[in-house]
């Protein structure tokens, strides 16, 4: 007897790389830089883009998208940095997938926006699944979370274009090895660059922060 098997995964993956696609070619138009930052709860994600805009806000205009299962913490935290934000409740979803992230967008809109973060839901595994079109994959791992996570986690690590690694301050704490969690993230993706950072007081942002411009002037958005 033949079994008709549907791989549903299969389908979802290839329906929302269609859709990441459209977001991709919306944006394209426009010049916004979109950056899709994931990590883990807990791991910084909105104490890194406090800093990040402190260090931005000044030399182009930034728009900020949060995704959460639920509250409007983050935005309001956001917004009061004086920047555009908008909150999305994900209702339970573990991740944000590009329907979501376009209809999040047109809701949003994209004008007068240089860059654009999408601050994905906490969680290192369906995140890095789903392509939201963005330009810009960024992860954060948090001292913490431990040098191994990259071996734990590797699809994270392969798709993401930047690493940061946040709260740098407590290695000496965790007995955090930087070099190792940098030599275990690139054997999975040599291209990933590495920043360590800490959120608590600044350290290490600034060159962060170059990258995204550098990334705007490419677009053009900047000279």
């Amino acid at each position: 007897m033949n079994i008709d098997i549907f791989e549903t995964k299969e389908r979802i993956l290839a329906d929302n790389d269609a859709a990441a696609a459209l977001t991709r070619e919306k944006l394209a138009g426009s010049g916004t830089l979109f950056v899709n930052l994931m990590g883990s709860p807990g791991a910084g994600k909105t104490s890194v883009l406090i800093n990040l805009i402190g260090l931005l806000k000044d030399k182009c205009s930034i728009g900020v998208i949060e995704a959460d299962v639920d509250s409007d913490v983050d935005a309001k935290t956001i917004a009061e940095l004086g920047v555009r934000a908008i909150q999305i409740h994900t209702a339970g979803l573990c991740h944000m997938d590009a329907d979501m992230t376009n209809r999040a967008l047109d809701r949003f809109g994209t004008e007068g926006l240089d860059l654009i973060f999408l601050e994905n839901i906490g969680n290192l595994v369906c995140p890095a699944e789903f392509d939201v079109g963005a330009d810009l994959k960024m992860m954060i791992l948090s001292v913490p979370e431990g040098d191994d996570k990259p071996l734990k986690y590797p699809l994270m690590f392969t798709v993401s274009d930047i690493m940061i690694v946040n709260k740098i301050d407590t290695a000496p704490v965790f007995d955090f090895d930087l070099d190792a969690a940098a030599a275990r993230a690139r054997a999975l993706n040599p291209a990933i660059k590495v920043f360590p950072v800490s959120a608590k007081n600044g350290e290490g942002f600034e060159p962060v922060a170059e990258e995204l411009l550098a990334l705007l002037r490419k677009k053009g958005v900047l000279s």
